[in-house]
Order: structure tokens, then C-alpha cells, then sequence
């Protein structure tokens, strides 16, 4: 397989799975070595094993990392500071993308940064939707609502005042409090119960110069 047949094939994917090449003619011991001299020569990125994406100079689109998360890891969906961040509900820019699996969790250093996989249980594995990301690239994201249960959740001090003030969460109109607080019920945790009364009862921030 030449690399101008691989552009060919995957030159229009934000990422790729050798599994796409493994699924034609060819041996898959030679498409195994020849990936992995191309990952060698610089010519392909490994993102882990068995997925990987063009680096910037061959690349026809620009690989959004939520879609990359979703890919790389099966029933998955990007989710707490990653997704609240994206809704404008937390003011931090967040390096890394976290996702909710039901699999093992885990954490991947890759060439587009780090992808932390935190694990729940299939109950709680809900409540997500597919978000169009622009460039014709979409992923699968927790709602807001969701997003901000499985944090407070996942955080053990969650239920504290002083978690609840550091989250500094703006444009709370976003978010649906009916819905919050019958979908924390739902899933059955007293501590996220508790957090989600505290939140509900936090005054909202006003606005930069507003009277007081």
C-alpha cells in the first residue's frame, strides 16, 4: 500500500482505524508494518493503539478532540468540565477531554492532547446527545444538565458549599432546574440530591456592573 492510496482512503477522516485498511486485500501483518513506519517517518500520528490521523500537513480537516474522544472509545461521551465548558456554563478553558464510559477507566497522552475516560454505571449512562461540532464533524455530549450531575457525582466534596461556590457556574439559564433536579432524582444519589438543592438555592450571579 502506498501512502497516496492511504490519502485516498482516510484523507477525509478527522481519524482512522486500521481496521478500515485491514478490511481489504491486503495482509494485515504488511498493513500493520507499514502504519507503523509511517508513524516512524512522521507521516501518521498514533492516537493509541489501532487508531490514528493525518499530521497537520497532510490533513483535510481538522480533527475536533470531542470527536476523536468519541472514536477512540466505544459507548462513550465527552462530559463534566469538557462538556460544561462547551455549553459556556463554566468560565475555565479545559485542556483535557473527559468522557463518560461504562468500560475501564483510563487516561491517553496523544499527539492531540490528553483524553480522560472516567467511568460510570450503565444507569447513569444517559441523558447525551449528538452535538454538531461545525467542519461536518458532530460527537455524542452529555446534556447540560447531565454534564453538571455526573461532576457532581464523580467529586467528592460535591455536596460542600465550597465546591459549589468554585464551580462559578454563569449563564445558569442554560440549564433546565425542573429537569436537573427529576434527573438527579432519578438516578438515585442522596449526595448529588443534596448538591443539586444547594445549587438550586444559590442566588444567580449578576451581571458585571449591575446595581446591588
Amino acid at each position: 500500500m502506498e501512502f497516496d492510496q492511504l490519502m485516498q482512503w482516510v484523507g477525509g477522516e478527522p481519524v482512522f482505524s486500521s481496521a478500515l485498511l485491514l478490511a481489504g486485500q491486503a495482509s494485515s501483518g504488511d498493513v500493520r508494518r507499514q502504519l507503523s513506519r509511517w508513524v516512524a517517518s512522521g507521516r501518521l500520528l498514533q492516537v493509541r493503539r489501532g487508531w490514528y490521523l493525518l499530521p497537520p500537513a497532510y490533513r483535510k480537516i481538522e480533527p475536533h478532540p470531542f470527536l476523536v474522544a468519541n472514536r477512540i472509545k466505544k459507548a462513550s461521551y465527552v462530559s463534566l468540565q469538557s462538556a460544561l465548558a462547551h455549553y459556556g456554563l463554566i468560565p475555565e478553558y479545559v485542556p483535557v477531554v473527559t468522557s463518560i464510559t461504562t468500560g475501564r477507566p483510563e487516561t491517553l497522552q496523544t499527539p492531540l492532547g490528553v483524553f480522560q475516560y472516567r467511568h460510570l454505571a450503565s444507569t447513569w449512562f444517559a441523558d447525551y446527545q449528538l452535538v454538531e461540532l461545525g467542519g461536518g464533524q458532530s460527537a455524542f455530549l452529555a446534556t447540560p444538565e447531565k454534564a453538571l450531575l455526573d461532576l457532581l457525582y464523580l467529586t467528592p466534596s460535591s455536596a460542600q458549599p465550597a465546591f459549589l461556590a468554585e464551580l462559578r457556574l454563569q449563564h445558569t439559564d442554560r440549564i433546565q432546574g425542573k429537569k436537573l433536579h427529576g434527573l438527579a432524582r432519578q438516578l438515585g444519589s442522596r449526595k448529588v440530591c443534596r448538591a443539586v438543592e444547594g445549587l438550586l438555592q444559590q442566588e444567580p450571579p449578576r451581571p458585571a456592573g449591575a446595581p446591588q
